[in-house]
């Protein structure tokens, strides 16, 4: 494939997803409901007095949807196999690079 037209289609693609993008920002209302809320919470805040920035006394923090739905079983099974997958990856490398470089050096 000449090069012209691998960056072409990278534009291409580019442009349809920005058009998307846009398109779905003005239908839904754009910033304007999510600033109103921001500025009604920070103006709150600015008038309680505000608190510590992190407040290890309240817990894991997690979001109202998963809390209010009683998902939190469900969540707690996705986190705890992300970290499994993490660590068992983090072994396998570690082994896989070991062995290879101990190949490298009797050669």
């Amino acid at each position: 494939m000449q090069r012209w037209k691998q960056y072409g289609g990278l534009l291409g693609l580019f442009g349809v997803c920005l058009a998307a993008g846009l398109w779905g920002f003005t239908a839904t209302g754009g910033a304007l409901p999510w600033a109103k809320r921001s500025a009604t919470t920070l103006q709150r805040g600015v008038r309680d007095g505000g608190g510590s920035l992190v407040d290890l006394s309240r817990g894991i923090v997690v979001a109202g949807p998963i809390r209010k739905n009683g998902l939190l079983f469900e969540y707690g099974l996705i986190a705890g196999a992300l970290v499994v997958s993490g660590i068992a990856l983090y072994v396998y490398v570690d082994r896989y690079r070991t062995a290879t470089e101990d190949e490298r050096v009797t050669r």
